[in-house]
């Protein structure tokens, strides 16, 4: 009786194996259908294309300062005039640098594109600071005017009020 059992089991178990494994024809058919898809998708992309060729005048986006320069934050400093043009009231710094040849040297290129820049000196908290100044101004809304065109290649420029 255990032999008829244990028999049944094995016979059960080789069935339940065989039944589960995947027929090749299952692979094939799948293959097939893809295949048929591949070759739908290539007919379908290969239809002539006509080439189009048009004129269109594009006009260039500029953006204008805001006409309100009020809210705009200006450090007011104790500075002394190191080097390069006069500083006025306004100043627009570029950059704040610690070693004063690499400040001169910044000074020296905004000269050369044209900018009335300087070099001042600020203590803040007992460290020495030398401001590169592109370009200075009596007033504040010049001064901020000229700040919104720089930001672009000097993100981080700011305004400079001299005490």
């Amino acid at each position: 009786m255990k032999k008829i059992l244990l028999f049944g089991a094995a016979a059960c178990a080789v069935f339940m194996m065989s039944s589960c494994k995947s027929k090749e024809s299952a692979y094939k058919k799948a293959y097939e259908k893809a295949k048929a898809q591949q070759t739908e998708q290539t007919v379908t992309t290969t239809t002539p294309v006509q080439q189009v060729t048009t004129t269109q005048t594009v006009t260039p986006v500029t953006t204008t300062p805001v006409a309100d320069y009020s809210n705009v934050a200006v450090r007011n400093e104790s500075v002394s005039f190191v080097e390069g043009s006069p500083l006025k009231q306004y100043g627009v710094v570029v950059a704040s640098v610690t070693i004063k040849s690499n400040g001169v040297a910044l000074m020296q290129k905004l000269a050369s594109q044209g900018y009335n820049s300087c070099v001042a000196q600020a203590q803040v908290n007992g460290q020495t600071f030398y401001r590169v100044v592109a370009c200075s101004y009596d007033t504040k809304p010049e001064a901020a005017q000229k700040r919104a065109q720089l930001e672009g290649q000097y993100p981080g420029a700011w305004l400079l009020y001299k005490k």
